[in-house]
């Protein structure tokens, strides 16, 4: 019954696209489609899913474990500059990627910093966002979402400590997060909400005034009785009406020829993230966001996004990987008892045998031989040799297959036996990196400062 009603919700395919010279019957002309983003950017910084976390558990009413319902930054800041030194410069700016082009309104638009799963190659289609939430590196919109964020604090850092050298990164922090939180009741929910259902939970609510007489909400249906906490019908329910603003296909910017599908089989034409998308991709927020007067239609109008309603683009109704890539099986139904093993079983490791395991985390969840030999400069039999025994007597990777590389060699195809090992032994490599002692046996992440 539950496969037939999602059946129900997902609009039928079209066999063409509505032009942007006509009007799209299923177009909300009062909400631009940058409000779309902005939201699924505020539902990653309200909420966190723990099964797909190291912190994994099967409690839904402890939601409030994972991400602290508070309009923070927190999936902008991670754990902050101490605990996640490699999202950072030394003076607590944000670290950014290579330089996007296309945008004829901003010309310094940064990729966000990833890593390098080929460091040997250009194979940069798993290159990774290292940002304080993976989930805001899921599509091309929302990432440069993310990078405008980082680049905001940055700003902010700039003007505060011309202003006072001493200034700390707290307040640097806070002062970035009062700008966010009033675009969130200044912007974003007069556009989403009806004004008097705004009202309703906010009597004191005047637009554009002081947030002073606006923080006294009237509560009638949602209480708790010692902490707030994010309901698991928030979460998982009301807060999902943003999938039905969703369009099949957006413009990023005037100077490319044409729009891109949101999923599409070529990477060339598809806005699926967790890589390194072309170069020529940056975003012209004015094709987001009311920034200026623009036409009402054509290639330079603001798109407007999909009616809030009970359907979805036909797209979303099977969604591709690595948006939901499929888990192993080791990896379901996984004890809680598990995550604490972890790490004992890691520093049970010889040290040659950790530092294989480290640069085999770095290529990712699969792995082959070759590459590993060259990350940690070991003669490729021996590393053949050493993955055999952590399979045999640690049970830390899996054989998978043999493979023939473009040069006619052949290599050894693996995967770690649990994601768990393969994110907690990279999790370690990105601390050893950017530690003062850190030892120099694999380079395999790149970044330009902003």
């Amino acid at each position: 019954m539950l496969a037939k009603l999602a059946d129900k919700m997902a609009a039928d395919a079209e066999a063409e696209e509505t032009p942007d010279t006509e009007q799209d019957a299923e177009e909300n002309n009062h909400i631009p489609a940058g409000y779309t983003y902005l939201g699924q950017f505020i539902d990653h910084d309200l909420t966190f899913d723990p099964n797909s976390s190291l912190q994994k558990q099967n409690d839904l009413e402890a939601l409030v474990d994972f991400r602290t319902p508070r309009f923070d930054l927190d999936c902008v800041y991670g754990r902050g500059p101490n605990d996640q030194p490699y999202m950072y410069r030394d003076d607590n700016f944000f670290l950014f990627g290579r330089r996007l082009t296309g945008s004829t309104f901003d010309k310094n638009v940064r990729d966000l910093p990833r890593n390098n799963p080929d460091p040997l190659g250009s194979n940069r289609a798993n290159a990774r966002a290292l940002i304080g939430d993976p989930r805001n590196d899921e599509n091309v919109i929302v990432s440069q979402l993310q990078g405008i964020f980082m680049r905001f604090h940055n700003h902010v850092a700039a003007e505060m400590i011309r202003k006072n050298p001493r200034v700390e990164f707290k307040d640097i922090q806070q002062m970035v997060r009062w700008h966010y939180q009033w675009v969130i009741l200044h912007d974003f929910l007069p556009r989403i909400l009806d004004l008097e259902v705004l009202k309703q939970v906010l009597p004191g609510y005047k637009r554009h005034r002081p947030f002073d007489d606006c923080f006294k909400p009237n509560l009638e249906i949602f209480k708790w009785r010692k902490s707030a906490f994010i309901p698991i019908e928030f979460t998982a329910a009301a807060y999902r009406f943003g999938h039905s603003m969703i369009r099949p296909i957006y413009r990023l910017n005037s100077t490319l020829p044409g729009r891109f599908h949101i999923f599409s089989a070529n990477p060339l034409d598809s806005l699926v993230g967790f890589r390194e998308f072309p170069d020529v991709w940056a975003i012209d927020w004015r094709l987001y966001f009311p920034i200026e007067k623009r036409p009402i239609l054509g290639p330079d109008r603001v798109q407007p996004a999909y009616k809030m309603d009970t359907s979805i683009v036909n797209p979303l109704k099977t969604l591709p990987n690595p948006v939901v890539a499929p888990k192993p099986e080791v990896e379901r139904n996984l004890p809680e008892s598990v995550r604490s093993m972890v790490q004992r079983k890691i520093d049970q490791l010889n040290e040659a045998d950790r530092k294989l395991l480290v640069g085999a985390s770095v290529q990712g969840f699969e792995f082959d031989s070759t590459s590993v030999a060259a990350a940690v400069k070991i003669d490729a039999a021996d590393v053949e040799e050493q993955l055999e025994r952590l399979e045999r007597v640690h049970a830390f990777v899996r054989f998978i297959e043999e493979k023939e590389l473009p040069d006619r060699s052949m290599t050894l195809r693996y995967r770690f036996v649990h994601v768990l090992y393969q994110n907690a032994l990279y999790g370690s490599f990105l601390v050893v990196v950017y530690s003062a002692a850190a030892p120099q046996y694999i380079s395999s992440l790149t970044f330009l400062s902003s």
